[in-house]
Protein backbone atom coordinates (compact mmCIF):
# COMPACT_ATOMS: atom_id res chain seq x y z
CA UNK A 1 0.00 0.00 0.00
CA UNK A 2 1.54 3.27 -0.81
CA UNK A 3 0.51 6.53 1.22
CA UNK A 4 0.28 9.63 -0.71
CA UNK A 5 -0.72 12.98 0.15
CA UNK A 6 -1.68 16.24 -1.81
CA UNK A 7 -0.85 19.41 -0.78
CA UNK A 8 -2.97 21.75 -3.17
CA UNK A 9 -5.68 25.13 -2.11
CA UNK A 10 -7.96 24.56 -5.43
CA UNK A 11 -9.90 21.55 -4.60
CA UNK A 12 -11.06 21.46 -8.10
CA UNK A 13 -7.22 20.81 -9.13
CA UNK A 14 -6.29 18.37 -6.32
CA UNK A 15 -9.57 15.95 -7.15
CA UNK A 16 -7.93 15.81 -10.81
CA UNK A 17 -4.38 15.15 -9.56
CA UNK A 18 -5.72 12.61 -7.13
CA UNK A 19 -7.66 10.71 -10.00
CA UNK A 20 -4.55 11.08 -12.26
CA UNK A 21 -2.28 9.47 -9.42
CA UNK A 22 -4.49 6.63 -8.58
CA UNK A 23 -5.01 5.54 -12.52
CA UNK A 24 -0.97 5.72 -12.88
CA UNK A 25 0.34 3.89 -9.82
CA UNK A 26 -0.96 -0.09 -9.95
CA UNK A 27 -0.60 -0.91 -6.37
CA UNK A 28 -2.87 0.11 -4.23
CA UNK A 29 -2.86 4.13 -2.74
CA UNK A 30 -4.36 6.11 -0.18
CA UNK A 31 -4.50 10.23 -0.94
CA UNK A 32 -5.03 12.59 2.01
CA UNK A 33 -5.52 15.78 0.66
CA UNK A 34 -4.25 18.96 2.49
CA UNK A 35 -5.62 22.65 1.33
CA UNK A 36 -3.59 24.94 3.11
CA UNK A 37 -0.13 25.40 5.43
CA UNK A 38 -2.24 25.66 8.57
CA UNK A 39 -3.74 22.36 7.53
CA UNK A 40 -0.75 20.32 6.51
CA UNK A 41 1.28 21.38 9.24
CA UNK A 42 -1.03 20.06 12.19
CA UNK A 43 -1.00 16.62 9.72
CA UNK A 44 1.85 16.10 9.46
CA UNK A 45 2.92 17.14 13.19
CA UNK A 46 0.01 14.67 14.26
CA UNK A 47 2.76 11.73 13.42
CA UNK A 48 0.82 11.03 10.11
CA UNK A 49 3.71 9.29 7.91
CA UNK A 50 3.27 8.95 3.90
CA UNK A 51 5.33 7.71 1.30
CA UNK A 52 5.21 10.36 -1.46
CA UNK A 53 3.90 14.24 -1.59
CA UNK A 54 2.37 16.23 -4.37
CA UNK A 55 2.55 19.76 -3.29
CA UNK A 56 1.73 23.38 -4.41
CA UNK A 57 3.94 25.95 -3.82
CA UNK A 58 1.69 29.36 -3.43
CA UNK A 59 -0.91 27.97 -1.55
CA UNK A 60 -3.88 30.73 -0.11
CA UNK A 61 -2.04 30.81 3.35
CA UNK A 62 1.27 31.21 2.62
CA UNK A 63 4.39 28.73 0.59
CA UNK A 64 4.71 25.44 1.26
CA UNK A 65 8.28 25.51 2.05
CA UNK A 66 6.92 26.83 5.27
CA UNK A 67 5.49 23.52 6.15
CA UNK A 68 8.30 21.73 5.13
CA UNK A 69 10.33 24.48 7.56
CA UNK A 70 7.79 23.63 10.61
CA UNK A 71 7.84 20.43 10.13
CA UNK A 72 10.89 18.15 10.01
CA UNK A 73 9.49 15.60 6.56
CA UNK A 74 11.70 12.90 5.46
CA UNK A 75 9.82 12.01 2.37
CA UNK A 76 10.27 13.38 -1.36
CA UNK A 77 8.15 16.00 -2.88
CA UNK A 78 7.48 16.50 -6.41
CA UNK A 79 6.31 19.98 -6.72
CA UNK A 80 3.27 21.01 -9.10
CA UNK A 81 2.99 24.79 -9.88
CA UNK A 82 1.95 27.56 -12.09
CA UNK A 83 5.58 29.07 -12.02
CA UNK A 84 9.17 27.85 -12.17
CA UNK A 85 10.89 30.91 -9.66
CA UNK A 86 10.71 28.48 -7.01
CA UNK A 87 12.89 25.50 -8.29
CA UNK A 88 15.78 26.06 -6.54
CA UNK A 89 13.69 26.43 -3.17
CA UNK A 90 12.17 22.78 -4.56
CA UNK A 91 15.02 20.79 -4.65
CA UNK A 92 16.24 22.17 -0.98
CA UNK A 93 12.57 21.03 0.29
CA UNK A 94 13.47 17.36 -0.68
CA UNK A 95 11.69 17.49 -4.35
CA UNK A 96 12.69 15.56 -6.39
CA UNK A 97 10.90 16.92 -9.63
CA UNK A 98 9.05 19.72 -10.44
CA UNK A 99 5.93 20.02 -12.76
CA UNK A 100 4.34 23.02 -14.11
CA UNK A 101 0.95 23.08 -14.05
CA UNK A 102 -1.11 22.24 -16.20
CA UNK A 103 0.03 19.14 -15.90
CA UNK A 104 -0.49 16.08 -18.15
CA UNK A 105 -0.53 12.12 -17.81
CA UNK A 106 2.71 12.19 -19.43
CA UNK A 107 4.59 14.51 -16.68
CA UNK A 108 3.18 12.75 -14.00
CA UNK A 109 4.02 9.66 -15.41
CA UNK A 110 7.79 10.95 -15.58
CA UNK A 111 7.39 12.60 -12.07
CA UNK A 112 6.07 8.92 -10.88
CA UNK A 113 9.35 6.87 -12.71
CA UNK A 114 11.81 9.53 -11.16
CA UNK A 115 10.41 8.85 -7.79
CA UNK A 116 10.68 4.94 -8.75
CA UNK A 117 14.49 5.52 -9.63
CA UNK A 118 15.38 7.23 -6.87
CA UNK A 119 13.49 4.86 -4.57
CA UNK A 120 15.82 2.31 -5.90
CA UNK A 121 18.92 4.10 -5.56
CA UNK A 122 18.14 4.58 -1.97
CA UNK A 123 17.23 0.82 -1.18
CA UNK A 124 20.39 -0.47 -2.22
CA UNK A 125 22.97 -1.70 0.50
CA UNK A 126 25.76 -0.03 -1.14
CA UNK A 127 26.75 3.56 -0.76
CA UNK A 128 24.69 5.97 -2.91
CA UNK A 129 26.02 6.87 -6.48
CA UNK A 130 25.46 10.32 -6.17
CA UNK A 131 26.35 10.81 -10.02
CA UNK A 132 23.44 8.54 -11.09
CA UNK A 133 21.74 10.77 -8.23
CA UNK A 134 22.64 14.36 -9.99
CA UNK A 135 21.98 12.59 -12.94
CA UNK A 136 18.29 12.37 -12.33
CA UNK A 137 17.67 14.96 -10.63
CA UNK A 138 18.89 17.53 -13.16
CA UNK A 139 17.54 15.53 -16.08
CA UNK A 140 14.64 17.13 -16.94
CA UNK A 141 14.34 20.53 -18.44
CA UNK A 142 12.53 23.33 -17.22
CA UNK A 143 9.66 24.37 -19.54
CA UNK A 144 7.55 27.95 -19.53
CA UNK A 145 4.09 27.22 -19.29
CA UNK A 146 2.51 27.07 -22.36
CA UNK A 147 -0.97 27.98 -20.97
CA UNK A 148 -2.99 30.06 -18.24
CA UNK A 149 -5.45 28.13 -16.38
CA UNK A 150 -9.06 30.15 -16.02
CA UNK A 151 -12.53 29.44 -14.34
CA UNK A 152 -15.40 28.56 -16.49
CA UNK A 153 -18.46 27.34 -15.61
CA UNK A 154 -17.58 25.06 -13.09
CA UNK A 155 -14.66 23.83 -14.44
CA UNK A 156 -11.21 25.00 -14.94
CA UNK A 157 -9.67 25.15 -18.53
CA UNK A 158 -6.31 25.73 -20.31
CA UNK A 159 -6.52 28.79 -22.37
CA UNK A 160 -3.66 28.69 -24.57
CA UNK A 161 -0.36 31.64 -24.84
CA UNK A 162 -0.90 31.76 -28.53
CA UNK A 163 -4.37 32.38 -28.09
CA UNK A 164 -4.94 34.81 -25.56
CA UNK A 165 -4.40 38.67 -26.67
CA UNK A 166 -4.74 40.48 -23.82
CA UNK A 167 -5.61 40.36 -19.90
CA UNK A 168 -6.28 43.02 -18.20
CA UNK A 169 -7.46 44.63 -14.92
CA UNK A 170 -11.21 45.93 -14.02
CA UNK A 171 -12.59 46.58 -10.64
CA UNK A 172 -9.76 44.64 -9.38
CA UNK A 173 -10.75 41.35 -11.38
CA UNK A 174 -8.22 39.88 -14.07
CA UNK A 175 -9.92 39.68 -17.57
CA UNK A 176 -8.35 37.60 -20.32
CA UNK A 177 -9.21 38.30 -24.44
CA UNK A 178 -8.79 36.15 -26.50
CA UNK A 179 -8.20 36.74 -30.24
CA UNK A 180 -11.39 35.07 -31.09
CA UNK A 181 -13.46 37.59 -28.45
CA UNK A 182 -13.74 35.26 -25.54
CA UNK A 183 -13.32 36.67 -22.53
CA UNK A 184 -12.51 34.25 -19.45
CA UNK A 185 -11.14 34.98 -15.54
CA UNK A 186 -8.10 33.68 -14.11
CA UNK A 187 -8.14 33.69 -10.77
CA UNK A 188 -4.61 35.23 -10.68
CA UNK A 189 -4.08 38.74 -10.38
CA UNK A 190 -1.77 40.70 -13.15
CA UNK A 191 1.39 40.13 -11.44
CA UNK A 192 1.05 36.49 -11.43
CA UNK A 193 0.23 36.36 -14.64
CA UNK A 194 2.84 38.34 -16.21
CA UNK A 195 5.50 36.03 -14.47
CA UNK A 196 3.35 32.99 -16.20
CA UNK A 197 3.13 34.61 -19.98
CA UNK A 198 6.92 35.37 -20.11
CA UNK A 199 8.39 37.69 -22.50
CA UNK A 200 5.70 37.29 -25.13
CA UNK A 201 3.77 39.47 -23.26
CA UNK A 202 4.10 42.89 -21.85
CA UNK A 203 3.25 44.93 -18.89
CA UNK A 204 2.15 48.16 -20.36
CA UNK A 205 0.44 49.76 -17.21
CA UNK A 206 -0.95 49.04 -13.92
CA UNK A 207 -3.91 47.32 -16.03
CA UNK A 208 -2.91 45.82 -19.01
CA UNK A 209 -0.90 42.79 -20.19
CA UNK A 210 -0.53 42.34 -23.77
CA UNK A 211 0.71 39.63 -26.30
CA UNK A 212 2.96 40.50 -28.83
CA UNK A 213 0.90 38.93 -31.60
CA UNK A 214 -1.96 41.67 -30.76
CA UNK A 215 0.11 45.13 -32.26
CA UNK A 216 -0.21 46.18 -35.18
CA UNK A 217 1.88 49.34 -34.09
CA UNK A 218 2.19 52.19 -32.02
CA UNK A 219 1.41 55.69 -32.47
CA UNK A 220 3.17 59.02 -29.76
CA UNK A 221 0.86 59.83 -27.09
CA UNK A 222 0.52 62.51 -24.81
CA UNK A 223 3.68 63.72 -22.67
CA UNK A 224 5.93 60.82 -24.37
CA UNK A 225 3.69 57.36 -24.08
CA UNK A 226 2.59 55.20 -26.70
CA UNK A 227 -0.74 53.65 -28.11
CA UNK A 228 -1.19 50.97 -29.07
CA UNK A 229 -2.92 50.19 -31.89
CA UNK A 230 -4.26 46.46 -32.13
CA UNK A 231 -5.86 43.81 -34.45
CA UNK A 232 -8.17 42.93 -32.53
CA UNK A 233 -11.93 45.12 -31.18
CA UNK A 234 -11.07 46.45 -27.94
CA UNK A 235 -13.18 49.30 -26.13
CA UNK A 236 -10.22 50.95 -24.17
CA UNK A 237 -7.53 52.63 -25.78
CA UNK A 238 -3.97 50.87 -24.33
CA UNK A 239 -1.52 53.38 -23.64
CA UNK A 240 2.05 52.56 -22.27
CA UNK A 241 3.47 54.41 -19.70
CA UNK A 242 6.39 56.98 -20.15
CA UNK A 243 8.64 54.92 -17.83
CA UNK A 244 8.27 52.15 -19.83
CA UNK A 245 8.34 53.16 -23.08
CA UNK A 246 11.87 52.29 -24.30
CA UNK A 247 11.78 49.55 -22.37
CA UNK A 248 8.50 48.57 -24.94
CA UNK A 249 10.10 49.60 -27.97
CA UNK A 250 13.22 47.46 -27.33
CA UNK A 251 11.03 44.52 -26.32
CA UNK A 252 8.90 45.04 -29.53
CA UNK A 253 12.36 44.97 -31.46
CA UNK A 254 12.62 41.09 -30.72
CA UNK A 255 9.33 39.98 -32.24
Amino acid sequence: MMNIAIIEDEPVVADDLELSITQLISEPVTVVQLHSVKEAVSYFAGGNGVDLIFSDIQLGDGLSFEIFAAIPIDVPVIFCTAYDEYALDAFKANGIDYILKPFTTQTLQQALERYGQLKKVFQTPQPPQYEVLMELLTKKETTKPSSVLVYHQDKIIPIKLDDIALIHLSNEVSHLLTFSGKVFYPNKNLDELEKTCGSYFFRANRQFLISRKAIIDVSSFFSRKLSLNLNITFSERIVVSKGKASQFLAWLAKA
